[in-house]
Formats: C-alpha cells, sequence, structure tokens
C-alpha cells in the first residue's frame, strides 16, 4: 500500500482552500511512493465551511473524477499532520487507495448491507441522533472485530456529514448530493485492510477507584460501602460548609467509570495504563449535580452497582505522555525490533527532511479528538498535532475535534482516537 496523498488549507473563500489543498495533492500524487491511483476520500471541513458543504463536495467531486467514493463530516477544528485549524475556515483531505472490495460508505439513509464482511468501520455521527450510543453498539456488532472509530459532528451551523458511494450518491437516497444530516454515516473497511488504533485519555485519577454499591439510573449513591459525595468531598478536600469552593472544586473534577471490577472489589489493575493515566476502558463523564439528600453524585452517564468509579481532571502532562504512549505502541507494532541499516538512515533522513516515507509501514493516519484538547491544553496552537508529528513520525493525517470520540463500542469524552492504515 502506498502512502495516501492529502492536503490540508485555511482561507477566508473555501475555493482558495480548495485549490491550495488540490494543489498539495496533485504534487504528491507524481511522486513515487505514493498513491497515484485513489478512489476513496476523507473530508473534513470546519463549521465556517458548513453552509457551503455541498458546493465543497461538488467542486473536489468534479476536480478528482476519479475518487468514486467520499466520507466525512464538520467540526469545530480540523486536524491535519503537524497542525490544527481551530475557530478558523479550513478543510483537510486524504486520498485512499484501497481495493474497491475491501471497503463500503454507508449512512443513515443506506445502512451496511449484510453482503458486505465489514472488520471495522470509521464512524462519523450526529450528536442529536435519537438513541446514538444504541446505534453505535448495534453498527460494532455487525463488524467482525468489534471495533469502531471516528466521532461526533460539532458545529455551530449544519452539522453535516459526506457520504458518497462509487455511483455518485449513496444507494437509497435518490438525487441526493452525498452531504446531510443526522444519524450515521462513515465507511466500513474488510479484513485485508491493515488498521492499527488506539485511545489515549486526557485526564488523571485523584485518586483509586471506587467500586459503585448503590446507584439509582444516573445517581452514584454509594461507593465502596460509603456515601458518595462524603468520598468525593473527602478526595477533593473540599466541604460543603464553604459551598463557594466545594463548587468550584466540582465543577473542575470528572468522573471515570468502567464496567470491570477487581476481585473483591480491589481496582481494576487494567484501568490505569503505565503512565498513570487512564486506559482506553474507562470512559469519562461530567458531574452534572448533587444530591444531599442522599449523599449521591449525579452524572452524565447511567451506572450501577459493581461499575468502578474514579474522580480525576483534565491534566495537560498526563494528556501529552499518554498520546506520546499509544503513538510510540503504534510504531513498535509496525516497525521491526531489528532495522537495516539502510532503513534506519532512510528514515532518518526523511525525519529530519519533513518527508514521508513508505518505510515506516504507515499509508496514512486518522486522528479524531476532542474538542476540549486542542490548543492550551496541551501548550500552545497545534501542539496536540505538533506531538502525534514527533511521537508517529511524518505521515498523512487528516482528522477532526469532535463533540464525542467513538472507539470499540464507546462514546467517550476528553479522549483521542488514533488510528493507522498499514501498508504492511
Amino acid at each position: 500500500m502506498k502512502l495516501f496523498p492529502y492536503g490540508h488549507a485555511t482561507h477566508p473563500q473555501w475555493q482558495m482552500a480548495a485549490s491550495l489543498t488540490l494543489a498539495q495533492l496533485r504534487a504528491q500524487m507524481a511522486l513515487h511512493g505514493y498513491a497515484s491511483s485513489p478512489t476513496l476520500g476523507l473530508l473534513y471541513i470546519t463549521d465556517h465551511y458548513a453552509a457551503h458543504a455541498k458546493d465543497i463536495l461538488e467542486h473536489l467531486n468534479a476536480e478528482l473524477p476519479e475518487v468514486t467514493d467520499w466520507s466525512g463530516t464538520v467540526g469545530v477544528g480540523i486536524a491535519s499532520n503537524n497542525v490544527e485549524y481551530v475557530d478558523e475556515p479550513a478543510l483537510a483531505l486524504m486520498l485512499c487507495e484501497l481495493p474497491s472490495d475491501q471497503y463500503r460508505v454507508f449512512s443513515g439513509v443506506a445502512p451496511l448491507g449484510l453482503a458486505f464482511a465489514a472488520h471495522t468501520a470509521l464512524v462519523h455521527a450526529d450528536p442529536a441522533t435519537p438513541d446514538l450510543a444504541d446505534l453505535i453498539n448495534e453498527l460494532a456488532d455487525r463488524t467482525e472485530s468489534g471495533y469502531l472509530f471516528g466521532g461526533l459532528a460539532l458545529s455551530r451551523a449544519n452539522s453535516v456529514q459526506f457520504a458518497v458511494a462509487s455511483d455518485g450518491t449513496v444507494k437509497g437516497q435518490g438525487a441526493a448530493t452525498g452531504v446531510f444530516s443526522g444519524g450515521l454515516s462513515g465507511v466500513a473497511f474488510g479484513p485485508e485492510v491493515g488498521l492499527v488504533s488506539r485511545v489515549t485519555q486526557g485526564c488523571l485519577p485523584i485518586a483509586k477507584s471506587h467500586q459503585i454499591t448503590a446507584a439509582d439510573r444516573n445517581v452514584v449513591l454509594g461507593l465502596d460501602g460509603e456515601p458518595a459525595l462524603e468520598v468525593m468531598l473527602r478526595e477533593l478536600k473540599v466541604s460543603l460548609q464553604q459551598p463557594k469552593e466545594a463548587l468550584q472544586a466540582v465543577r473542575a473534577t470528572l468522573v471515570g467509570l468502567t464496567q470491570r471490577v477487581g476481585r473483591g472489589g480491589a481496582e481494576s489493575e487494567q484501568a490505569v495504563t503505565r503512565t498513570g493515566n487512564f486506559g482506553d476502558d474507562v470512559i469519562v463523564r461530567h458531574i452534572i449535580g448533587l444530591d444531599p439528600t442522599r449523599s449521591g453524585v449525579a452524572v452524565a452517564e447511567l451506572v450501577s452497582e459493581g461499575m468502578q468509579l474514579a474522580f480525576c481532571k483534565r491534566n495537560v502532562q498526563a494528556a501529552r505522555a499518554d498520546l506520546m504512549r499509544v503513538c510510540a505502541e503504534i510504531r513498535e507494532e509496525l516497525e521491526p525490533q531489528e532495522m537495516a541499516l539502510e532503513l534506519a538512515s532512510d528514515l532518518a533522513a526523511c525525519e529530519f527532511e519533513a518527508a514521508p516515507h513508505p518505510a515506516r509501514g504507515i499509508a496514512g493516519a486518522i486522528y479524531v479528538s476532542c474538542s476540549g484538547r486542542g490548543g492550551s491544553h496541551f501548550g500552545g496552537p497545534s501542539a496536540e498535532l505538533q506531538t502525534i508529528r514527533r511521537a508517529l513520525g511524518d505521515v498523512p493525517l487528516v482528522g477532526f475535534f469532535a463533540g464525542g470520540e467513538i472507539a470499540r463500542n464507546h462514546l467517550y469524552g476528553y479522549t483521542g482516537v488514533l488510528t493507522v492504515f498499514t501498508s504492511k
């Protein structure tokens, strides 16, 4: 598998951004080592361009007639290799050269058919979709691996998605344009498409996990047999006698939930990675209220007895370290333990010259990050994407900043989902 051509640009006029992006793509497609006959386009735009989504897709479709399938969505920010565009008009596009029988574009009006044996899937979803968690779980069950990756569109304008199949529109849409809102869309991949995906968390536990011993829907009433509110106040080192200080502390606190329970209610060792951060089996949710009468803590998730809960906070150092960890894991999985001198020299040279190289074993990458993680959370503009560049190497990459991240059959928050297409 050759490197996927990609491009990105920002400009007040979408036509100029598209022209700049197309120039990058065409220049790469003429180079040795890059795919010259791609058929699948992954397109991400910021919400500044949402009103022009139809025009953008039609323009790119006309300029790239060899690309017969399209997928993508909108975000308040988008990402590409070494750069992020947040709250500014921009687009990013990557062209994938994959066997035509190994992927299928799907949408809410044209669901994934039983005839295609999906191994995994890239998913874009409208956050306003009813029963979204159930739909994500149902789609994951339709894949052989049970693994999805993607995120929720996030826009201050139209929450648009792109989904175009090889005939120009998705089957079942009639004369539709391939731009629509609502439901789920994306690309299902067959088993011959090599993919490696990791989830990186952005929160640090304040203390050890507790077992939920009493609960009422989304209200945690008991932790390890103690009143939940008392446990939280003790760990935050605040008191309701000083309501202002207590409220500030609670607003800055989140909860990490997991279904796994250690023996005897002890903390699940797999819930925390070696960086001290949460593992990908932990789902982070907001605290949405307190119930002093029942000494309970209300969270933005249905909870049940036996689940594990840890109070946590967003942490820049932990987020950066965990992002570097998942990048290192991907490189370790793809690169041989022993490398020939010529190959090692090639990789070192391309890192110095800032040029992607097929020898990395990565044809392209997709990164979906929480809208609350970008920019200052990592130390400055584009710092999150620069961290990936330093850790993973210079590879083709596109993505977006989402209102929720999808990995496996779960909907996450404050996470990043990094997925690479392997060329091996």
